[in-house]
């Protein structure tokens, strides 16, 4: 008897019943202890989730097939917080917002544990200053626009320009690096995400990732959930003192999805027919990422939200409010894209900053002008457009922006070792590529990986934790490009 009364064997469950169904958005009466935010559950298995209520009624969100529920259908709610299972048995596999597999496996049971989706962010306190970088492998962005590990770094730019191919290729260059990648496709097409996909299997940088996919064809509350799962998935490493980053592609579609969802519950619109919270439900995803102190476990967490803009107008509502609440932007160009220059990053319009804190000291002493004389070129290609002749100082300020430019440009899906960038920027502060030529340039810069390794492979390893240029590296430097570059110029 004693056993049978144990309080803490004792579950109190409610009972409600719908009363009418707006699409995705289901009335429930007969809930009268309720949270917002609780999860509930209907008779048909459909789980849902408290968004609203009202005098007499419940409002919920209809997490799976909202088909399927009908009017005066049974709902059940048991008081506790909305939580997904979470754990390192997730990682190589994609999952729902709800982190249930989608990908056909067996599904995860090891060492699993249950994190709330909507979680407060670590206090101030418990935070600690950036001190390390993540290296993307796109050469552009470790040299100028550097991203540290905890940062929240916005990739913005019009659609078809890049964003999707920036954040991945950053997801692969983490391979052997010990950092955790989610990547959370939110409202993008199957076939988007398929690509996605077979990318990470084919470089073998699944075997760190987890994706969260919440593609069109989910439902609108799947793709209003998903960035929350997946921070929730990553909270799981990053209390564990692990480093971690999260994809977000993009957050654009999850604000229309999240309008959609206000407009069915009748709330007032404002801007752009975006609820007045829009600014809320995504500074209270941002703040979760940062850098924890050592007494937290000294974890990391680095956010990219990708954000599509309309005719590169970035003053639009979702666009200015993201930037109002990240550490920076990576801004692509469309018309750049349409000319070549491939990442298409417009350097005029992009900044870190708190990246510039956590580089690599080399990479930033080498890197400091290059932003400078890149902005010089492009206005001086525009200015000699309708002449024909120059003198020998335009010629040669033309030929050095040529080198830049070839220099910055990258293949997509391969990411470039830091140790490589270090060398290429140095060649072209040196000025030993100036009168090449592109063709030679480009040459340059697709074997130096293959030549490192054959001439020098103890400098890859020198460089990447170096702190300075010494006189010794420096010596390393020129013996290596000595020998290397005569071998370009032969061929």
């Amino acid at each position: 008897m004693q056993k049978l009364l144990d309080p803490s064997t004792i579950r109190l469950k409610e009972i409600g019943r719908v009363r009418s169904v707006r699409k995705i958005i289901a009335s429930v009466t007969g809930l009268s202890s309720f949270m917002n935010g609780q999860l509930v559950t209907f008779s048909d298995g459909n789980s849902g989730l408290i968004v609203g209520f009202m005098a007499d009624e419940v409002l919920v969100l209809i997490l799976g097939d909202e088909s399927r529920v009908r009017i005066g259908q049974e709902v059940s709610c048991v008081q506790k917080e909305f939580k997904i299972p979470v754990g390192p048995e997730f990682i190589g596999r994609i999952v729902n917002a709800l982190a249930e597999p989608v990908d056909g496996k067996d599904p995860a049971s090891a060492g699993i544990e249950y994190f709330p989706v909507f979680r407060e962010a670590p206090e101030t306190m418990a935070r600690a200053g950036v001190a390390a970088c993540l290296e993307t492998g796109t050469k552009m962005i470790d040299a100028i626009v550097p991203v540290a590990r905890g940062q929240r770094q916005m990739i913005i730019g019009d659609r078809m320009t890049g964003k999707t191919t920036v954040a991945v290729d950053a997801i692969l260059n983490q391979k052997g690096k010990n950092v955790v990648c989610i990547y959370c496709c939110i409202g993008k097409s199957f076939s988007s995400l398929t690509k996605v996909v077979q990318l990470l299997k084919s470089n073998g940088a699944l075997d760190h990732t987890l994706v969260v996919a919440a593609p069109a064809c989910a439902t609108v509350a799947q793709q209003y959930l998903a960035p929350y799962s997946a921070a929730a998935l990553g909270e799981y490493f990053f209390f564990k003192g692990r480093d971690v980053l999260i994809v977000f592609d993009d957050m654009t579609k999850h604000a229309w999805a999240y309008r959609q969802i206000s407009l069915l519950l009748e709330r007032p619109p404002g801007r752009e027919a975006y609820p007045g919270d829009i600014y809320y439900i995504h500074s209270q995803l941002m703040e979760r990422a940062g850098k924890l102190n050592e007494r937290q476990g000294n974890g990391s967490m680095t956010f990219f939200p990708i954000v599509e803009t309309l005719q590169q107008d970035v003053t639009g509502f979702i666009p200015s409010n993201l930037i109002s609440m990240t550490d920076g932007q990576i801004h692509l160009n469309s018309s750049l894209f349409a000319e070549g220059f491939k990442p298409a990053v417009d350097l005029s319009m992009s900044v870190s900053i708190i990246g510039r804190k956590a580089q690599n000291p080399i990479l930033k002493d080498l890197a400091g002008p290059i932003r400078l004389e890149y902005a010089h070129y492009k206005e001086l290609q525009r200015l000699t457009k309708l002449k024909s002749s120059f003198s020998p100082e335009v010629l040669y300020k033309l030929r050095r922006g040529e080198a830049i430019t070839a220099i910055l440009t990258q293949e997509k899906n391969f990411p470039v070792s830091v140790a490589e960038t270090i060398i290429l920027l140095y060649a072209l502060d040196r000025k030993m590529l100036d009168n090449l030529g592109i063709p030679k340039v480009n040459k340059f810069k697709n074997n130096l990986g293959a030549c490192i390794a054959g001439i020098d492979p103890q400098l890859a390893v020198e460089l990447g934790s170096a702190g300075e240029l010494t006189p010794s590296l420096t010596g390393k430097l020129d013996n290596f490009l000595t020998r290397y570059i005569p071998t370009i110029e032969a061929e």
